[in-house]
């Protein structure tokens, strides 16, 4: 393990989109064509069965003999060969070796994340369920603003996860085999070139698409927005879950094991740990991603380093947005909501955040114009609700201070998300 991986390469995706997995992807790839090959008479069956039991597992040795050719499909192809004979690699050229190790390790991946997701979305929807009229005050732009619940707060959490969701599940189902030879015309393999591709995507277990797409590269920047979009929603909840954990709202905190959250320096401390790291890696995310899109201009028939770019990039995308969303995932488990601090909150911020309720119950007799005026000059005076006693009586100004009575359509909107969340689990099923 690295020294960052600990936060860093958390979660079920590191492992699937690491190192080790794209070597066996790549080598899933050669025993795939190896039998796509037998399939159509190309090879014999002894042939592939001495492919199949050819392989390749040393990361290292490959990563430095990729040097030489300018990618590791070349010496993993020698080291095939001397095991299995010239029957490796028959009409593949090394960017179909990588692209389709590149989809193969990001489909699993999708998988494992998806998965992680769904998980953290319906904690998410347990909490919107439960607080859907817990009242909290309103912040925008960092200032105290009308009341809301914490239920409507968890709802935007909620339908921000579905979105990224759906998006990953439409970047997954573009995933395809890639295999066009050196110029994306199979011509090396004769009349019997679209036969093998045919094999070669059942056999692996891909769509096979309309034409080889060695540099046309949408597949990849979808997959690399969707992560990116993931990443963005994630990091907005652990974002939002690490300041209401701060000592000054308090309305949140993780309940983590024993020795969780603490501080070097500081014992009184008991961090956010999780939401922390989320946020973390989250944020590596968007710089990943614009790799790709730099990436996904290609001339001729097959680029000159642009290709080569994506592969650190696409990995780290991979692994950086499945620690975010296991990093959610976790502080979402050990969250605990404090509802009596969110209503001592409330009323600590004074009636000053009732101003809007105030100012239009006050236009119907004064005018909009003057009515704001005077409940600005009121929200400048030392008691709010005193200074409002020049305008109405006290039994009016109660009412309008009431928070329950102006969370407007929030418990609606908490409804609303709940019922989208629930419809698209049930036609995930």
């Amino acid at each position: 393990m690295g020294l960052f991986d600990g936060v860093h390469a958390a979660g079920p995706v590191a492992a699937l989109a690491g190192d080790a997995a794209w070597l066996r992807a790549m080598v899933d790839f050669e025993h795939a064509l190896a039998l796509a090959c037998a399939d159509v008479g190309l090879i014999s069956a002894a042939e592939a069965d001495a492919v199949l039991a050819a392989t390749v597992t040393d990361v290292d040795d490959v990563g430095e003999r990729a040097a030489a050719i300018g990618n590791p499909a070349g010496p993993l192809v020698r080291a095939l060969t001397e095991q299995a004979g010239d029957a490796v690699h028959r009409g593949a050229t090394s960017q179909d070796v990588l692209d389709t190790a590149m989809v193969l390790v990001a489909a699993q991946s999708l998988d494992a994340l998806l998965g992680s997701l769904a998980a953290a979305a319906d904690r998410v929807a347990e909490l919107a369920s439960a607080h859907a009229e817990t009242v909290q005050v309103g912040r925008t732009l960092s200032q105290y603003a009308p009341p809301v619940t914490f239920g409507l707060v968890a709802a935007g959490w909620l339908t921000g996860l579905d979105a990224a969701a759906d998006r990953l599940a439409g970047a997954r189902s573009r995933l395809a085999l890639q295999f066009g030879g050196a110029v994306g015309t199979l011509s090396s393999l004769g009349t019997q070139g679209l036969a093998v591709r045919e094999a070669l995507a059942r056999r692996l277990g891909l769509p096979e698409p309309v034409l080889p797409w060695h540099t046309e590269r949408t597949r990849v920047a979808e997959l690399a927005g969707a992560l990116a979009l993931t990443a963005g929603a994630v990091g907005s909840v652990a974002q939002e879950i690490v300041r209401l954990c701060g000592s000054d709202i308090g309305e949140l905190r993780e309940d983590g094991p024993p020795g969780s959250g603490g501080s070097t320096a500081m014992p009184h401390k008991h961090n956010p740990v999780a939401a922390i790291c989320a946020s973390a890696c989250a944020r590596r995310v968007p710089g990943l991603a614009s790799t790709v899109y730099a990436s996904m201009a290609h001339e001729h028939q097959r680029s000159a380093g642009a290709w080569h770019a994506e592969w650190p990039a696409v990995q780290d995308l991979l692994v950086a947005t499945g620690s975010a969303v296991h990093w959610l995932s976790t502080s979402l488990s050990r969250l605990v909501v404090d509802a009596d601090r969110m209503r001592a909150n409330l009323t600590a911020a004074g009636g000053t955040v009732f101003a809007e309720r105030v100012t239009v119950a006050l236009a119907d007799k004064l005018g909009m114009t003057a009515a704001r005026a005077a409940v600005t000059e009121c929200a400048a005076a030392d008691d709010f609700t005193e200074a409002l006693t020049a305008h109405l009586d006290k039994a009016a100004i109660a009412d309008l201070l009431d928070p329950a009575g102006y969370v407007g359509n929030a418990p609606e909107f908490v409804r609303r998300a709940l019922a989208a969340h629930g419809g698209r689990t049930s036609n995930d099923t």
